[in-house]
């Protein structure tokens, strides 16, 4: 079966998640982290993405960034994953690929959603249990975001400036988000969304990203849905 295309639309916040191949370590000591945070507010720049969210984990990485034009995301995907192989072969003597193939991605309703994907990047070291709160995590936009840390990589979005007046108000109401768990409902929607690169929103959101890329933002009814009037309406639209 082909693959469908990747959505990419400027101005339209995504999800990225780029693994290790094999689950195996892209983040060895503290010079790695740095390399790639470096790496990523260059390629960020050059090619007309904003990032909001980010958090390193030792085998992968989450991003939430707004790409300015259609291939912006692609583009800095690429040219990071290319360096960042490069410098990684380099400096641990070794060959062959690092990443798990294709970064996988999904747009995000930026009015229901932003805030969420935000506190679940950022919450990824506590859920691996390698830290007790996102505060004691190093590598992520947490910092910035909920503690008033400069991290000049960083755009603040729309969403999280509407939070407050003030930076100091924009954080506190940031921390209180992360007072509740996220639901278990939630986190099963973000990971799926990403992994099988659909769509992250409302219904609303979804038939809006349709009509703007011309392919579907979510998966077709499965077998047993295959006679239902819904499925038969998916099937003359395609």
């Amino acid at each position: 079966m082909a693959r469908l295309p990747r959505l990419n639309l400027p101005h339209i916040p995504q999800h990225v998640v780029q693994r290790g191949n094999n689950r195996q370590a892209t983040f060895v000591n503290t010079k790695d982290y740095t390399v790639y945070l470096d790496k990523l507010k260059k390629y960020a720049n050059e090619y007309g993405v904003k990032v909001h969210a980010y958090v390193l984990m030792t085998n992968h990485v989450h991003l939430l960034l707004t790409p300015t034009t259609a291939n912006g995301t692609s583009k800095l995907m690429q040219s990071l994953g290319r360096y960042y192989v490069r410098y990684f072969n380099t400096t641990y003597q070794r060959t062959g690929t690092l990443w798990e193939g294709r970064y996988k991605s999904t747009l995000v309703d930026t009015e229901r959603y932003f805030l969420l994907v935000s506190r679940y990047i950022e919450l990824n070291p506590v859920r691996a249990g390698m830290v007790s709160e996102p505060a004691k995590y190093t590598w992520s936009s947490y910092h910035h975001n909920a503690l008033g840390k400069n991290i000049c990589l960083l755009t603040e979005h729309d969403v999280y400036l509407a939070l407050g007046l003030s930076s100091q108000k924009r954080q506190a109401n940031y921390r209180a988000l992360f007072v509740d768990e996220i639901p278990a409902k939630a986190l099963t929607e973000i990971h799926a969304a990403t992994n099988k690169m659909w769509v992250l929103g409302s219904k609303q959101f979804k038939q809006h990203i349709e009509m703007l890329s011309g392919r579907r933002s979510t998966p077709l009814p499965r077998g047993g849905d295959r006679r239902s009037e819904n499925y038969k309406k998916q099937k003359d639209n395609q």
